[in-house]
């Protein structure tokens, strides 16, 4: 079988994301790192390079010289792709110039600082063709793949009502402060960009909601707040918001909701039915009915009524419990299919193009900076316009 090559900016030994991205991008076998500029320090990327058996001609001092130095390699060895898990201010830099020289990409979100970069970014992918994922990774969970079947396919009716929430304690006091490396980059508005919680999770939950339901959101109504005492962004948010067709919905995120570990939950309500998925129990699907008892969905037991999608993203036997990583890799696994069926002159399966993509990416930032507009006006509603 033949494997994509993958090259990865940041990520080093010493990153949470970057060990998980580089165990999702191989757990189907699709995928081989070959390269990296692993870190902010040729040093540091060195080491870490090393540390993951590289040779030492294919470890980068920064992210430019590995994408300049990878496209004159012959096409047999350089890399395909490129995967971008650096904090948000190093996101479009590295992935415009990867487009540019050819690279299909995968990257973290938010996909840019900016709505301007990530239209920039986008019209780049639609210029070149390539392949352009973003790490959503919830929707990577099959119960959520097997929500978005249920609303898609008209069996919870008309919907009217969509409520998620995502709630985290880790921020709960100035974390920042301590030299904690992920707390200092995401406050840090020079690094992260407007926002904090709402860039670093409330995105998650934007996208959540829009990928199950299949609606846009049009307008807003939003309160950002810092609870902790000199904190310059936001560490707590909520919102109303109206979606297309006539739905409503809240959206609620906070990192100061002490004790709450990785809450995200999501409820939406038709006219015939609801569902409701969290994902600290990812396996379980709730469905709710008028007319019936509430019915329980697991993972990997496809009787009548489960969707295609959801049961392609389990790899194991039902009760084997699947998760965190293995949402992530269902992003990797739909994204290596797809830029393989390109690299060979063929339309991928329409199963394998169920990832996040720059447009998606694209609908974040204009969330994000929706939410601030909103949150400093002294009107109501704010339209959202991507």
């Amino acid at each position: 079988m033949t494997k994509l090559k993958m090259g990865m900016i940041g990520g080093g030994i010493d990153s949470f994301i970057g060990i998980v991205h580089r165990m999702a991008a191989v757990m189907d076998g699709h995928i081989e790192l070959v390269c990296g500029a692993f870190s902010s320090t040729p040093e540091r990327s060195r080491i870490s390079g090393e540390q993951l058996g590289l040779p030492p001609e294919r470890i980068y001092g920064d992210f430019r010289e590995m994408i300049e130095k990878e496209s004159r390699l012959p096409e047999e060895k350089r890399m395909d792709i490129v995967s971008i898990v650096t904090p948000n201010y190093l996101h479009y830099e590295p992935a415009q110039i990867s487009l540019e020289h050819g690279f299909h990409v995968i990257c973290d979100k938010p996909v840019t600082m900016t709505l301007d970069e990530a239209r920039k970014l986008a019209k780049k992918t639609e210029d070149t063709g390539l392949v352009f994922a973003l790490t959503h990774n919830y929707t990577g969970y099959p119960m959520v793949k097997q929500a978005r079947y249920m609303v898609r396919s008209g069996a919870l009716g008309k919907i009217r009502k969509v409520a998620v929430e995502y709630f985290q304690g880790w921020l709960n006091t100035k974390l920042e402060d301590t030299g904690h490396k992920q707390a200092s980059w995401r406050a840090d508005p020079k690094r992260s960009g407007k926002v904090l919680t709402m860039g670093d999770i409330g995105t998650h939950a934007e996208n959540l909601a829009e990928y199950i339901t299949g609606l846009k959101i049009e307008s807003l109504c939003a309160d950002l707040t810092s609870h902790v005492k000199g904190r310059i962004l936001d560490d707590d948010g909520s919102m109303l918001i109206r979606y297309e067709g006539g739905a409503t919905g809240t959206l609620l995120a906070s990192q100061v909701a002490t004790g709450e570990e990785n809450n995200l939950r999501i409820k939406v309500y038709g006219d015939k039915g609801g569902i409701e998925w969290r994902q600290m129990s990812p396996n379980t699907l709730i469905v709710k009915w008028a007319d019936r008892p509430t019915e329980t969905f697991r993972t990997a037991t496809p009787f009548a009524g489960f969707g295609k999608a959801s049961q392609l993203a389990s790899r194991i036997p039902a009760g084997h419990p699947e998760g965190f990583i293995e949402a992530f890799a269902n992003i990797y696994k739909n994204f290596a299919l797809t830029v393989l069926s390109k690299k060979e002159g063929k339309d991928p399966d329409p199963e394998w193009l169920d990832f996040p993509n720059v447009h998606d990416g694209v609908r974040g930032m204009a969330f994000i900076e929706t939410v601030v507009e909103s949150s400093q006006s002294e009107q109501k509603w704010v339209r959202m316009n991507n």
